[in-house]
């Protein structure tokens, strides 16, 4: 019988932007986070740098790609140093992938974000990428790395089967959200609807519609991200005008930018339930964030051991 060689234990490291979710992460993971120096120029050009060997073994790269662009530009150049320093693997942990939204051509004469991201990583020199929640299932296809696409679903359905709700129905804010609102809805065994909304301009709804009745139910919204928080906002309202008897939102990715804080704390939400992939800007009384720090370092454990991870892809 054939053994797999041994090989160096895996070393942690994080982009400034990634430090509070690589932390959590390096914890459950049960090592120390690598040491990486930053130089700085006035200019705002910066350089990282490995202050120890990485060389022959695995290196795992923590940190979100959200905007501003320099989170990317650190993690890109983070990764030219680990393939220049001689790393065997550049395992690239995203819990967010950023830019995620620009994932086809939606009218002519624009670029497809998404795509350019992955050939970006990966000509830098990635060779697998971990990450949660991507805001289209077909940014897999995007890479010609492997891609360990972790669902969100593991962490959010535990929560939602203790809070008991009798009259539970799941529900979608849009039409592209669907398919995640059935696959939580068949777990929970609840009833599923689904909002119709049409917008002017990104971040801005010109007409939303709810296809299904939610009269006398316990609605869990569900979604990828939440940017303005607008969609969900005006969502909860109708589903409570709808004689829904509360309203609730999972959604794994709590970009909240703008006018979101506020609209929260206003809205008619019970709570808002998010994971810490990206750090709050702000505290937020109406905010519960649950960790996905286990799920990426259990993870990370299996793909340097070589063992299955499938039991994680829980929708």
């Amino acid at each position: 019988m054939s053994v797999l060689p041994v090989e160096p234990e895996p070393k942690l490291f994080a982009t400034r932007g990634g430090m509070k979710i690589a932390k959590e992460i390096a914890k459950h993971y049960g090592k120390e986070l690598g040491n990486v120096s930053i130089a700085e120029f006035s200019d705002g050009e910066f350089q990282p740098s490995f202050e120890e060997t990485v060389r022959g073994g695995r290196v795992y790269l923590i940190g979100s790609t959200n905007p501003p662009s320099d989170n990317l530009m650190e993690m890109l150049l983070m990764i030219d140093a680990a393939k220049r320093a001689s790393a065997k693997h550049i395992t690239v942990v995203m819990p967010y992938f950023g830019w995620a939204r620009q994932d086809r051509k939606d009218k002519p004469r624009v670029p497809i974000g998404a795509k350019m991201v992955a050939n970006l990583l990966t000509a830098a020199g990635a060779t697998r990428i971990m990450t949660m929640d991507l805001h289209a299932d077909q940014i897999q296809g995007f890479f010609e790395i492997p891609v360990d696409h972790l669902f969100a679903s593991t962490i959010f359905m535990p929560y939602l089967s203790n809070l008991k709700l009798d009259n539970l129905m799941i529900a979608s804010p849009d039409m592209g959200g669907s398919k995640r609102a059935h696959a939580y809805a068949k777990r929970m065994e609840s009833g599923v609807v689904v909002c119709y909304k049409q917008r002017e301009k990104a971040n801005v709804i010109g007409k939303m519609e709810l296809i299904g009745t939610v009269e006398g139910k316990d609605v869990v919204l569900v979604d990828d991200m939440i940017d303005t928080g607008g969609t969900i906002v005006k969502a909860a309202e109708m589903m409570m005008e709808k004689g829904a008897k509360s309203v609730r939102a999972m959604i794994t990715h709590a970009i909240l930018s703008g006018p979101a804080h506020e609209r929260i704390r206003n809205s008619v939400l019970e709570e808002l339930i998010v994971t810490d992939s990206l750090p709050l800007k702000e505290e937020n009384s109406k905010i519960k964030v649950l960790s996905c720090a286990p799920l990426f370092a259990e993870v990370m454990k299996s793909v340097h051991s070589h063992q299955s991870i499938s039991s994680n892809f829980i929708v």
